[in-house]
C-alpha cells in the first residue's frame, strides 16, 4: 500500500494520533481465536444460532461456532491500526478455515494421541509408525496416516507451515487416494501462494469427490490466485450451492466485482506478471509497466533471496474503478491484496512516481509470499518504503520529538490493518515504520531484514522475530530508532 500524498509531515500530528486512539477505543474490541490459531479482532461480538459474529471494517463477519476455540474480551478497546486483521481487500484470499486441516486425525484416536502429546510431536513414535507402515499392512498404514496427519495439524496450529507441509505430504504418500489428505495438502500450498501445485492436488481430489463443498471452496481460492476470475466465480458459486459459507460469500462477492470491472480489460503477460488494464488506457503504458516490473523483479529476487512461486497479477484502473473495487481510504494511492492494484487515469508513461509505487507494491508481494502472509504491517510497510528508496531525512526531527515526548507509536499497535486510520495518523505510521527499518539496516545489514522474514516464514510472531534476530524488545527498537534518527539526520 502506498500513500497518495507525499512531502513533509505536518509539524503537529501527535494530537491526531491520540484522537485516533480514542476513536478506535470507543468500540470494545474482542478477539475471536480460531482452532487453527488464527486471531481475528472484531467489535460487537455475538454468539447465536451456532455462529460467532463480529464487526470488521469489511462488514459483519460470521463464523461457524465449530471453528472457534474461544473469544477473548478486551474491555479496554484497541489502539489505532489494530481494529482487525481483515480488510475489504483481504477477504477474497482469506483462508477457508472451516475446511483447513480437518477430518484426517481425531484427538481421540490412539495413534494421534501417541504422536502428539505434552505440547510436542513425538518423533520417535511417529518414525516407528512409519516404519511399521512400510510392511503394507492396512492397519499399520492407517495408524501412520493418522499419526502424520495429527503431526501436520499440530505444526500448522503452531504456525510451522513448512513442517506441517512435510507431514501432510508423508500422510498423502501413504494414502494417495484419501480426499481429506489431498485437501489438507492443497490448503497448505494455498497458504504458501503455490496455486499451481494446489490446483493439481485439487484436480486429483475432484476425481474422487466431485461434489465436495470444501473442494469447490479451495478450488475457487486457487483459481483466484491464478488470476482466473471466471473460474473462481464458478467454483465459489458451486461451493455456496453445496454448503453456504460466509467466507465464500464474501470471496464470491469480491471476485464477481473484479470480474465485472475487468470484463473488457486488455491483458499483457511477461515472465513474472499478468497485467490487466482498462481498454481506454494506452497499450504503450501497459508494456512500459511490465518492463518496469520485470526490472524490479530481478533486483528483488536478489534482495529477498526468494522467487515467488506464481506470476504476480497487476491491475491498472481508472480512478473510479480503483475506488469502487478497493474501497480504500482516500489517502491510499495503490494497494496490494495479492493483486497489485494501481489507478493510472491520465497517466501515459511510467513516471518516477508510478515507478516508485510499482516498486513499493511489488515489495509487498515478495514479503507476503516469503513470509506466508505472516508479517506485521509496520514491518511490511517499512521494508516496502525502504526498498522503493524512501528515507527519513524530512521527518527525522518530528519523529524524534514524538519519541522525546513519549508520543511515538507502539509497534504492537501497528501490527494489524491500517485501513481505518485517519490520513494524519497513517502518515505517522508510515514514517515511523520506515525509520525503524532504516535503524535495523543501519545497526546491521539488509541481511538482518532477510533473517527477520525467514523467522516469520517459520511461524514466529513479528515481535518474537525481533527478539530472536535483533535481540531487542519493541521498546528497545523504538529507542534505537530515535537514536538512529538523531545521529544520522540531526547530529
Amino acid at each position: 500500500m502506498s500513500l497518495s500524498c507525499h512531502g513533509n509531515m505536518p509539524a503537529k500530528i501527535a494530537a491526531a494520533f491520540a484522537l485516533a486512539a480514542c476513536f478506535a477505543g470507543a468500540c470494545k474490541a474482542d478477539t475471536i481465536v480460531l482452532k487453527n490459531g488464527r486471531r481475528i479482532v472484531v467489535s460487537n461480538v455475538t454468539r447465536e444460532a451456532g455462529k460467532v459474529s463480529g464487526d470488521t471494517p469489511a462488514g459483519r463477519l460470521s463464523l461457524p461456532d465449530s471453528m472457534v476455540a474461544r473469544v477473548e474480551k478486551d474491555d479496554a478497546g484497541t489502539g489505532p491500526g489494530t481494529t482487525t486483521n481483515l480488510s475489504a481487500a483481504d477477504l477474497p484470499i482469506s483462508p477457508p478455515l472451516s475446511s483447513s486441516m480437518g477430518g484426517a486425525a481425531s484427538d481421540s484416536d490412539p495413534a494421534a494421541r501417541a504422536v502428539v502429546h505434552d505440547g510436542a510431536v513425538d518423533q520417535e513414535t511417529l518414525a516407528r509408525l512409519d516404519s511399521q507402515a512400510s510392511s503394507g499392512n492396512a492397519e499399520a498404514v492407517a495408524r501412520a496416516v493418522t499419526g502424520e496427519a495429527a503431526a501436520s495439524q499440530f505444526e500448522f496450529g503452531r504456525g510451522n507451515i513448512e513442517q506441517a507441509l512435510n507431514h501432510a505430504e508423508k500422510a498423502l504418500s501413504l494414502a494417495p487416494d484419501q480426499v481429506t489428505l489431498l485437501l489438507n495438502l492443497a490448503y497448505l500450498h494455498l497458504r504458501r501462494s503455490e496455486y499451481t501445485v494446489a490446483s493439481d492436488l485439487l484436480d486429483r481430489a475432484r476425481r474422487l469427490a466431485p461434489d465436495s463443498p470444501d473442494l469447490a471452496k479451495l478450488s475457487g481460492w486457487a483459481e483466484y490466485g491464478l488470476n482466473r476470475l471466471p473460474q473462481a466465480v464458478e467454483e465459489w458459486k458451486r461451493a455456496q450451492q453445496l454448503r453456504p459459507d460466509p467466507e465464500v460469500a464474501s470471496a464470491l462477492q469480491r471476485a464477481e466485482m473484479d470480474a465485472q470491472v475487468e470484463t473488457n480489460f486488455d491483458e499483457g503477460v511477461s515472465a513474472h506478471f499478468v497485467l490487466r488494464y482498462d481498454g481506454s488506457a494506452a497499450p504503450d503504458l501497459a508494456r512500459a509497466v511490465l518492463s518496469e516490473l520485470e526490472s524490479d523483479f530481478d533486483s528483488m529476487v536478489s534482495l529477498f533471496d526468494y522467487t515467488p512461486a506464481e506470476p504476480v497479477a497487476v491491475i491498472l484502473y481508472t480512478n473510479r474503478d480503483f475506488a469502487d473495487i478497493t474501497r480504500a481510504p482516500a489517502w491510499v494511492g495503490a494497494i496490494n491484496d495479492g493483486r497489485i492494484r494501481v489507478p493510472v487515469q491520465g497517466v501515459l508513461t511510467v513516471t518516477p512516481e508510478l515507478a516508485s509505487d510499482l516498486r513499493h507494491e511489488l515489495a509487498h508481494s515478495f514479503i507476503a509470499q516469503k513470509t506466508h502472509e505472516n508479517c506485521a504491517i509496520w514491518l511490511h510497510e517499512g521494508i516496502a518504503q525502504w526498498v522503493q528508496g524512501k528515507r527519513s531525512s524530512d521527518d527525522a526531527a518530528f519523529l524524534v520529538d514524538l519519541y522525546d515526548h513519549r508520543d511515538d507509536p507502539s509497534l504492537g499497535s501497528l501490527e494489524k490493518s491500517w485501513m481505518a486510520m485517519p490520513a494524519d495518523v497513517a502518515r505517522i505510521a508510515y514514517a515511523w515504520s520506515l525509520a525503524t527499518v532504516e535503524a535495523i539496516v543501519e545497526a546491521g545489514t539488509p541481511v538482518d531484514l532477510d533473517r527477520l522474514l525467514d523467522a516469520l516464514a517459520a511461524g514466529s510472531s513479528t515481535e518474537g522475530a525481533v527478539q530472536s534476530v535483533l535481540h531487542d524488545s519493541y521498546s528497545d527498537l523504538n529507542r534505537a530508532t530515535a537514536d538512529y534518527l538523531h545521529h544520522t539526520y540531526l547530529h
